[in-house]
């Protein structure tokens, strides 16, 4: 009888270590990036216009993994490579970064690779990404770096604050046009050889279909007319007399011109996944 007890009792512990050895490991992953990033855990910052960012759908899918949000409104790279010691990075399997939009709203210098090369400092984007990618590296050499290429952009207007708002990547801004960061994100991505995933290029997710419409008033009639891209800019909108241009029936692949909605969300989660290799 006890012969049978410890046989079994020993059956059972082979089982259960088969199924601790065959679990999926755990993955530790840092995302790094702006209020696109930020948004995933403040969906009240969005008039809950989204459920879920694109953390969340790739964690809900892939159970073993744990993130870390380290998304930061309004941030541009150059923000993070300043306080790179000070925003409380950790150590992880995983990393990306998402950054660029607000580098190129901003009007923060591009610089050239020879920055990047040469770790000239945060006084660029590509000085600035070389200081994140190096504290990254010091933090876990063996760990796997993704980049990701800002979108593309219609006009944006905060859905909390209509005064803050931006024209789209339709046109440049301080002479410099947001294809060339996302570009500059593609170029150290072939130098490190780190997957990039190249939202500005491949993702579907461009000016004409950032918004269904935008709810402007007819300069001539004064009445509300529904203008798609790229009609709408050319109507001016005054955010202290007009209202909120985008109703819930204009979004598309944003909600707000700027930030993804649901759908962009997922486009997002799928382009990072395949980037993302071993995960699939």
């Amino acid at each position: 009888m006890r012969r049978h007890f410890v046989a079994k009792s020993l059956f059972l512990c082979f089982l259960l270590f088969i199924s601790v050895a065959s679990a999926p490991k755990k993955v530790t992953w840092v995302a790094i990036g702006d209020s696109i990033t930020y948004l995933n855990d403040h969906q009240d910052e969005t008039g809950n216009r989204i459920t879920k960012g694109y953390m969340t759908l790739i964690t809900e899918e892939y159970k073993n993994i744990d993130y870390v949000n380290q998304g930061h409104n309004g941030w541009t790279s150059i923000n993070i490579a300043d306080k790179i010691e000070s925003i409380g990075l950790v150590k992880a399997d995983v990393y990306t970064i998402f950054l660029g939009t607000n580098d190129w709203w901003q009007g923060k210098p591009l610089g050239d690779l020879s920055d990047y090369r040469n770790n000239t400092g945060s006084g660029t984007v590509y000085g600035a990404f070389r200081i994140i990618n190096n504290k990254l590296s010091g933090l876990n050499k063996k760990a796997k770096i993704i980049l990701i290429t800002p979108m593309q952009r219609g006009d944006f207007v905060y859905i909390n604050n209509a005064k803050n708002n931006a024209y789209g990547s339709y046109r440049t801004k301080k002479e410099q046009e947001l294809e060339k960061f996302a570009d500059a994100v593609l170029e150290i991505g072939k130098l490190e050889k780190y997957p990039v995933v190249d939202l500005y290029h491949e993702s579907g997710m461009t000016v004409e279909n950032m918004v269904n419409f935008k709810r402007l008033k007819d300069p001539q009639t004064g009445t509300y007319q529904n203008y798609t891209y790229p009609g709408y800019t050319a109507v001016p909108y005054d955010p202290e007399t007009d209202d909120y241009p985008y109703p819930v029936e204009a979004i598309n692949m944003t909600y707000d011109g700027l930030h993804p909605s649901d759908k962009g969300y997922e486009i997002i989660a799928k382009m990072l996944i395949e980037k993302w290799k071993g995960l699939k």
